[in-house]
């Protein structure tokens, strides 16, 4: 059966969950209106050339690492944050090309990612209910009547915060941030200390050996634009729909529909629904996609998912974003994968060994999680791709560059009553820059088996 004709609008047409309630039409229509005639975020060719390198990661020959923050701040848009925050994902990075020896697509959660699905749209606090949180993009965490009132201003607030994110994270990885020679100054104070950070020096001096070397056989490592500087995409879950028509533009040489808020866009565990409104807006546009799939996943539900959102069978064009849980992952992922597999769906497979591994702490009433959880997962994760004869595509992960203590374990062996120290998430809990680097020794492992 042919495909329904897609428009940018069409998805008004099909039950949208997760949306704000925003209170006055008219002042919404002006700000997508307004936002509709601002220039792109991110341009068709840069969604193009990650699909490419996604193409590698489907078929084996690289890894993906797609990082970020939960839900970002508009309170928090300092260079110093944002270029920590890269300088984790970077050294991540190196740890996986370093250690096994596989190209890796660096892809943040970053330059968009201000809103968040909720799983109540109401937040109760000593017996008064209130609109849930749902992202700077829509209203603000103060627990009060007004700020909890959906403001569409904030969308343009978002744009012009994504836009001057993108512009600084474009100057770090092209202007030298990067370059490879500078792989110790990555190591921040707070993690060079820890069991990981000291472990990694020692992954740079073998770095700039190598580079010393090429050097005195007459490689001029001037000469080779990927020793200084770095590919890096963005990425956010494509949920407030209003904001992501209203970026979306006509490729001029293609003809072909992107939304230019960001190079990648996924669908989330509550909105893709097959007869919703995300999979009908996000099966239109050309971008790379991802899809996350809880524990409650069909076979058949994730089939139906791989031929709405990629029916042309576009290597690199889809993503599957395992979200199970440690203890559910081995009874549930083999059954998809292999389902996947023997359908032909030329996807990639990724893990996100956080969502499903969240509790709150009984000492604190703090949510959190346990890195040896997110360990847990990322390793059964492997297994089932190794039985199954797949590539373990890559991880997607939250984490910050700021030494917070939002997620337990870890070489600095976090402990419960240690979590009020400097609990800083707006949303869900972080891995700090130590366990991000304790998680990417853990996966170097695991991918040189």
């Amino acid at each position: 059966m042919p495909a329904k004709p897609w428009s940018q609008e069409s998805w008004r047409q099909y039950p949208a969950q997760q949306q704000p309630t925003w209170p006055d039409p008219a002042d919404l229509d002006r700000v997508l209106k307004i936002l509709a005639g601002f220039p792109p975020l991110v341009f068709a060719g840069e969604a193009r050339s990650l699909t490419a390198k996604l193409s590698d990661v489907a078929a084996g020959r690289a890894f993906l690492l797609q990082a970020g923050d939960c839900a970002e701040s508009f309170d928090a848009l300092s260079a110093d944050s944002i270029r920590d925050k890269l300088r984790v994902i970077l050294q991540m990075a190196v740890v996986l090309t370093y250690s096994a020896g596989v190209p890796v697509v660096k892809v943040g959660r970053i330059a968009g990612q201000f809103a968040k699905p909720r799983s109540s749209p109401t937040e109760v606090v000593q017996d008064e209910a209130l609109p849930s949180f749902r992202g700077h993009m829509v209203n603000d965490i103060t627990f009060s009547a007004s700020a909890r009132v959906a403001d569409a201003n904030r969308l343009l607030t978002a744009y012009h915060a994504s836009a001057s994110t993108l512009n600084l994270l474009r100057s770090f990885t092209k202007g030298g941030f990067a370059d490879l020679g500078r792989v110790h100054a990555w190591n921040q104070e707070f993690v060079a200390s820890s069991p990981a950070g000291q472990r990694y020096e020692e992954l740079a001096g073998g770095i700039e050996a190598a580079l010393r070397f090429m050097e005195a056989c007459g490689i001029a490592s001037g000469e080779h634009v990927a020793l200084h500087t770095v590919d890096f995409f963005t990425s956010h879950e494509a949920l407030i729909l209003p904001y992501e028509e209203a970026l979306t533009r006509v490729d001029s040489l293609t003809g072909e529909p992107y939304d230019c808020s960001a190079h990648m866009l996924w669908v989330g565990e509550r909105t893709r629904q097959l007869d919703g409104a995300h999979v009908e807006f996000l099966r239109g546009v050309r971008n790379p996609l991802g899809c996350k799939l809880g524990p409650t996943a069909t076979a058949a539900e994730v089939l139906e998912l791989c031929e709405a959102l990629n029916p042309e069978r576009v290597p690199g064009r889809l993503t599957l974003i395992s979200r199970m849980g440690a203890e559910r992952i081995a009874d549930v992922l083999p059954g998809l994968v292999a389902a996947v597999r023997d359908a032909g769906h030329p996807v990639v497979w990724a893990c996100d060994p956080m969502h499903g591994n969240t509790f709150t702490s009984s000492t604190t009433g703090h949510k959190t999680r346990h890195l040896e959880d997110i360990c847990a997962e990322i390793d059964g994760f492997f297994a089932v791709h190794w039985a199954e004869s797949t590539w373990p595509g890559g991880i997607h992960v939250e984490l910050t560059g700021d030494d917070v203590t939002e997620c337990l374990g870890g070489s600095e062996d976090l402990s419960p009553d240690d979590l009020p120290m400097r609990y800083e998430t707006m949303c869900d809990p972080r891995l700090n820059g130590r366990q991000s680097l304790d998680l990417a020794f853990r996966v170097a492992e695991k991918l040189r088996v």
